[in-house]
């Protein structure tokens, strides 16, 4: 019968969700596999780097059914988020309507492509169900002392008008829209993952054999530990009275405490509170408060493209010599990392050389080669000899670290510390769309948990999106309510959460059963029998955001006992983007494919194929359009040449020792296909090269007439296929044998072993042709084969020796 992927596609999407073949069993007894892909924002359609994602995904999942594994291979959406409200700020519709349209449209999309997701355990991170185990997490963290409330100096995104975390700014741009980030003075809610700090970056070492080397440096990197030595720089008595008293020191930290004697200079953020402090009180010039208020108003990517600073007039006491050290403001100095002050040391520093060049301040140097004088006109960075340094004189610099922190606390002056780039997840954003912080604001109580019997706390609908400030906050009745304290007229919270807290823990809410659903988040029983979670799947560009705050959730649930491990993924593999013409698909550029488009054409087998055989799954993949019509014709022929193949209910059984050559060549490389299919599954993931085996064997099939040969082949083959091309493989199973050569395939040792050995003939080394021998011929009878082979080469010849080389060649030196 003709191959029609539109017909077979759609009688076995409707068999799966008729027969619910995809749903885990509640029995934890079997052995599970979670295989899980990082789940989509509803933007409405599919692209292809989603379809390569949920390829990747598929294949493990049906390939551990026929394993006979319990799978949980589920879907969701990750649906709170600005992209909603600027949707309806365009279109006019409301945010809800429009999410959720979408999702209908894209599980309709998930479902054409044959995605063999569970669809019982769907889910919506902004469904109110959600919401409410969401904002009873959030209670139980600010009652651990996990989550507080504070002013500081935030992220703020002019274009999407809200908050941004640390991690939320790429390159000084907002991650979404890529707008310069500014910093805004406002209360903000924070999550303490500074208090994992540590055991973030211990627990990397756990994930060592399962996750990508580049990922956990990553990780490592944003933490960012490093120890030095911290001390205090106190203001000489003109520069205290100048500052009306109120300050008599400012701390710094620093990595290179063996350049301490260099110290020409420091510099506050503009942000600094002693700024603060100097703004608020015009202690400063008209001319230089407005210099440093457009200091303050440039995003940090700015900031660090061309260096600037303002002097204070202000001066410090160096700790240790007594020097007068002169207080600028630099614009290279962030509140983000350490205290927002730092010592200069220009002559052992790139970036504090510069500074001091461009205003002509002292440069003191304090370390030498140990061959010699260092290179004038630069920084000397390297590790080098002290000198100038007082007692330190003559050492190591490396070494001296050690002696001269021992120094600084044994005068008391200073101490060893550690510090982090990470800072404290802020998680308030000024949005409708997003889960509302469960707080409320009284006049007698304060800041108040809201009961837990009274969630969810849902939006309302009736809101206008117009996207200036906060819909929530301008909702006429909404945020007015009782206080769950006092009972008094109170206000509630109209931030809302930032939508990586959604994505935070849903690996977690999948392994709730149908039955659990409604009645808890999850239950320990289940969460101890799935997680964690074996493979997931999704890009390099969650490296930091998502996967870090998912392991820091994964720990704050374990000590709120919640659950009982320390990390949620087993194994990760980080996709590469789909291009085309060289670049990254996207609408500005016209490079997009619709998936829609190619299941139309070719079916949903076809984009599938294509996207795991155009290139290992870890690396970039260029969208080919030949490539796809190949996939296409390889379908087709994988379809038509079924008609080879006689109907049965078991494997054939075939008595290898009589087989033809080319029969005995077919069914060994069927079996290679096999074991090469079972490692990619299972380890290495290149999908590309077992498809390739495949073809290989299709071919050497293909070169040979029994029916039992072909029979054997397409049993296993279609086995192998069928978690790459579930519709086509599904069809030919059911046909010829029932469905039953979907389940685990056993490999023949049999087919591997070799009647004949090919060896090379050489002339006094010189290779002129091979022959073909039984394993078990005697050399007498090898050497003889092998002379006639070689006749032409060797007449007029007198043979000197005659050399085997066992299962490699026979070689013939002569003479003449």
């Amino acid at each position: 019968m003709e191959y029609s992927a539109k017909t077979i596609e759609k009688k076995w999407q409707n068999y799966w969700k008729e027969n619910d073949s995809f749903e885990p069993s509640e029995d934890f007894t079997k052995d599970k596999k979670y295989i899980l892909s990082m789940f989509p924002f509803p933007s409405g359609r599919l692209h292809m780097g989603h379809v390569r994602n949920y390829s990747i995904s598929d294949a493990l999942a049906r390939y551990y059914r026929q394993q006979g594994k319990n799978v949980l291979h589920p879907i969701g959406f990750d649906s709170f988020g600005m992209p909603a409200e600027n949707a309806a700020i365009k279109n006019g519709s409301h945010p809800k309507g429009w999410t959720y349209d979408n999702i209908d449209y894209m599980k309709n999309e998930f479902y054409s492509l044959g995605f063999s997701f569970s669809r019982k355990r769907e889910m919506a991170t902004s469904d109110e169900l959600y919401t409410k185990f969401e904002q009873s997490f959030i209670i139980d963290m600010y009652e651990k002392g996990l989550l507080y409330r504070e002013k500081g100096l935030l992220n703020w995104c002019p274009n999407d008008q809200t908050v941004l975390a640390n991690e939320q700014v790429i390159d000084g741009c907002c991650w979404r829209c890529d707008t310069p980030v500014v910093k805004k003075d406002m209360n903000q809610y924070y999550f303490k993952i500074t208090k994992y700090a540590d055991e973030l970056i211990a627990d990397l070492k756990k994930l060592e054999d399962g996750w990508p080397k580049q990922v956990l440096t990553m990780q490592d990197n944003w933490i960012g530990k490093s120890n030095g030595l911290a001390f205090d720089l106190f203001f000489d008595e003109d520069s205290k009275a100048k500052l009306d008293t109120k300050f008599e020191s400012f701390d710094v930290f620093t990595t290179r405490p063996d350049t301490i004697y260099g110290v020409s200079y420091t510099a506050l953020a503009p942000e600094h509170a002693i700024v603060s402090y100097m703004l608020d009180n015009k202690l400063l010039s008209k001319d230089i408060i407005t210099q440093i208020n457009t200091m303050k108003a440039t995003s940090s990517i700015d900031r660090q493209k061309e260096k600037s600073g303002i002097s204070l007039g202000l001066n410090v006491v160096h700790p240790l010599t007594g020097r007068s050290i002169p207080v600028w403001i630099a614009n290279f100095v962030l509140m983000d990392y350490g205290s927002g002050a730092v010592m200069a040391v220009p002559a052992h520093d790139d970036r504090d050389y510069d500074f001091a060049k461009k205003y002509d301040l002292e440069i003191n140097a304090v370390i030498k080669p140990f061959d010699g004088k260092a290179e004038e006109g630069k920084a000397f960075t390297e590790v080098g000899e002290l000198f100038n340094s007082q007692e330190f004189d003559g050492m190591n610099s490396k070494k001296s670290q050690y002696n001269i922190i021992k120094m600084f606390e044994e005068k008391a002056i200073g101490k060893k510390t550690t510090n982090y780039k990470l800072k404290d997840w802020g998680v308030s954003r000024q949005r409708y769309w997003g889960a509302p912080i469960p707080f409320v604001h009284c006049d007698t109580c304060g800041l108040v948990m809201e009961q837990k019997e009274n969630l969810p706390i849902a939006l309302p609908d009736d809101v206008e999106i117009t996207g200036e400030g906060n819909p929530l906050e301008n909702h006429p009745t909404w945020k007015h309510c009782a206080c769950p304290a006092c009972g008094k007229d109170a206000i509630r919270e109209t931030d809302t959460m930032d939508t990586f807290v959604e994505s935070s823990w849903y690996f977690l809410r999948f392994c709730a059963s149908p039955e659990t659903l409604q009645k808890a988040a999850f239950t320990q029983d289940e969460i101890k029998y799935w997680m964690g979670v074996d493979h997931y799947i999704g890009g390099i560009e969650h490296a930091v955001l998502h996967l870090l705050y998912a392991r820091f959730f994964t720990k704050v649930f374990r000590d709120l006992g919640y659950l009982e491990f320390d990390e949620p993924f087993d194994n990760l593999l980080t996709q590469g983007m789909v291009l085309k013409d060289g670049s990254k698909m996207s609408k500005s550029k016209g490079n997009t494919v619709d998936p829609d488009a190619i299941i139309e054409k070719y079916g949903a087998d076809t984009a599938r194929l294509f996207i795991l055989f155009a290139a290992p799954p870890t690396q970039e993949l260029e969208w080919n359009d030949s490539g796809v019509e190949g996939s296409f014709k390889f379908i087709k022929r994988f379809h038509d040449r079924s008609s080879h193949v006689v109907a049965c209910g078991s494997i054939p059984s075939i008595t290898h020792a009589t087989l033809s050559k080319e029969e005995k060549f077919a069914r060994k490389k069927v079996y290679e296909a096999l074991v090469r299919a079972n490692e990619v599954y299972e380890q290495k993931h290149t999908f590309n090269t077992m498809i390739a085996g495949v073809m290989e064997a299709m071919n050497a099939l293909n070169a040979q007439t029994n029916s039992d040969v072909w029979s054997e082949g397409y049993w296993i083959l279609s086995s192998i296929m069928e978690p790459v091309i579930p519709h086509v493989a599904s069809e030919i199973s059911e046909k010829y044998f029932g469905l039953k050569n979907l389940s685990k395939q056993v490999v023949l040792e049999e087919v591997f072993v070799e009647d004949t050995l090919t060896l090379g003939v050489s002339i006094n080394g010189k290779r002129r042709t091979e022959i073909e021998i039984p394993t078990d011929e005697s050399k007498e009878n090898i050497i003889t084969i092998a002379k006639e082979a070689a006749s032409k080469w060797l007449e007029g010849k007198e043979i000197i020796k005659e050399i085997v080389v066992p299962k490699k060649l026979v070689n013939i030196v002569v003479k003449g």
